[in-house]
């Protein structure tokens, strides 16, 4: 008999920026199962430091200077027309965000506070503090547990995604035993794939879940090789989740600095620490061949005490922690896996070329970014398109399907635990094979040997629990990855 309570209008995989905007601009009567894979605060949007760009009530600003920067930065490889979509449509997300309650931060006189970082020609980014992602996170979940039409699931780990003939159903495991959901529409805004490498910014669950969903479903994937590397992590590698020292450092003015505790990137670009993000990392590399050193250090300590303080109080916080006092001396960083610009490819309205799924966010391929990210442009693109998505699926909402049909999620008997150790091999391959400047030499190694443990996990019988859907996620991203840089 159909259980006619595990069926909805639209299921939202993920609890970000992206998926939350999702729902809160879906029609308030379209029943929304909102899957948190994790607790509710945990994803790499609440992590986001620096801020949100955009022009909004900025009489030094236009658009078509933003969507210029985004473009440079992008290696005018973007896609002009969701550039366009981005940028025109950045004042009404901001608006709506304040309207939540979003407490940017304000000049003396009470305006918006707009900053300055790499890439950017105006000052256009409005910050809180530097905690933005967890301010507009914050709202956009205060606002979501205010409508009766969405159904929050947290601990809620996606094992299964199959396309059926009224729609979508997913397998999910919540507290050891799994309920098999079904929709009419699915949203895909499960973030990035920061855990396929050593070290990344990203948060434990960054493990590419989403894509591999879609791809297992026969959604177009592009670009995923378009990975951005941040030029400055906290350089701690005694942890995989490396600290992240915002861009909004360097826009307020810090150095970068060589083994030597001297000024480089005067050899490498004119823009010097404003750079875009891949200019500045790949400086850095190269830097560190020339000097045989991977000691590279972020100095702010000549500004005013109490404005570093003041302006980056929780990245004051997290070095101090470590032993670093920033108003004093300088930070030691390096490179780190930050973000992902590929995707699952998605159209105008974030529909992916499998009908009905869409995708937002960091997961999606909009073409927003080119080749590399600008700085600050990821929540406003988790907005921009998870509202497209929102308004494309409530104009086909009424002609869904009445009935829902639900797939079947068979197991094998007598299942074991997957082999330990291959998701540490995932992430060794992929941080000697193709971090910052890809290696060639070991490229063709990499790629045979990544295919190797994903058949491994695709065929063999194996429990299917939240270990073997990362490593199987992880497997996905690493040998799509490596197959398009082949």
């Amino acid at each position: 008999m159909e259980n006619m309570e595990n069926n909805f209008d639209v299921i939202i995989a993920g609890c970000g920026a992206a998926g939350l905007y999702g729902a809160i601009n879906l029609p308030s009567d379209c029943r929304i199962l909102l899957l948190c894979k994790q607790e509710l605060t945990l994803c790499n949007s609440a992590l986001a430091q620096g801020g949100i760009a955009g022009v909004y009530k900025s009489p030094e600003d236009s658009i078509e200077l933003h969507e210029h920067d985004t473009m440079v930065a992008g290696g005018f490889t973007n896609n002009p027309e969701t550039v366009h979509i981005l940028t025109t449509h950045a004042a009404h997300e901001i608006q709506a965000i304040l309207d939540f309650g979003v407490d940017f931060d304000r000049t003396p006189d009470g305006e918006l506070h707009r900053t300055l970082e790499g890439g950017h020609s105006r000052h256009r980014i409005f910050h809180h503090k530097d905690a933005t992602g967890a301010e507009i996170l914050d709202k956009l979940l205060k606002k979501v547990k205010t409508l009766p039409n969405v159904t929050i699931l947290e601990h809620a780990m996606m094992t299964g995604m199959q396309k059926t003939d009224t729609g979508f159903s997913v397998n999910v495991m919540q507290g050891g035993s799994c309920t098999v959901y079904s929709s009419h529409f699915m949203i895909l805004a499960t973030g990035g794939i920061g855990r396929v490498y050593r070290f990344t910014t990203n948060s434990k669950i960054a493990t590419g879940d989403g894509i591999a969903f879609a791809y297992e479903n026969g959604a177009e994937i592009r670009n995923l090789h378009l990975i951005q590397f941040h030029p400055t992590a906290f350089n701690d590698h005694h942890t995989r989740e490396c600290f992240l020292i915002s861009e909004a450092v360097r826009g307020e003015g810090a150095y970068l600095l060589n083994c030597n505790k001297e000024r480089f990137m005067d050899r490498y670009d004119e823009r010097l620490e404003l750079a875009p993000r891949d200019v500045v990392s790949h400086a850095i590399i190269l830097e560190s061949r020339r000097t045989h050193s991977d000691n590279f250090y972020l100095d702010i300590s000549y500004k005013d005490s109490e404005f570093i303080k003041n302006r980056f109080p929780m990245i004051y916080e997290k070095v101090l922690e470590q032993g670093y006092d920033m108003t004093k001396e300088p930070i030691p960083i390096f490179p780190c896996q930050h973000y992902l610009m590929g995707g699952i490819q998605v159209d105008d309205n974030s529909e992916t070329t499998v009908p009905n799924l869409y995708a937002a966010g960091e997961c999606s391929h909009t073409g927003v970014h080119g080749n590399n990210r600008l700085a600050s442009n990821s929540l406003l693109e988790a907005l921009v398109f998870s509202r497209q998505a929102a308004l494309d699926i409530a104009k086909k909402l009424p002609d869904a399907p009445k009935t829902f049909t639900a797939a079947e999620f068979p197991t094998k008997p007598n299942p074991q635990k997957i082999p330990k150790g291959l998701r540490t091999e995932i992430r060794q391959i992929m941080q000697d094979n193709y971090f910052v400047i890809p290696n060639k030499e070991k490229l063709p190694e990499g790629f045979r040997r990544i295919t190797e443990i994903r058949d491994q996990l695709l065929n063999g019988n194996y429990i299917v629990d939240a270990d073997y859907v990362e490593a199987k996620s992880l497997a996905t991203v690493a040998y799509i990855i490596l197959k398009e840089v082949l």
